[in-house]
């Protein structure tokens, strides 16, 4: 039973977007980025 609530809590966490150009960022496990892929490759190190 418990389970279930967690798997709706999950769920219901609206998707991360990117802080740059606003597209849906596709998460992984404990990744705290704000930038997707597209806009982390443009800036320069």
């Amino acid at each position: 039973m418990q389970t279930k609530k967690s798997v709706e809590f999950f769920k219901s966490i609206p998707a991360k977007h990117c802080s740059e150009c606003g597209e849906t960022v596709v998460e992984q496990a404990e990744s705290y980025l704000m930038e997707c892929d597209r806009c982390l490759s443009k800036i320069e190190e």
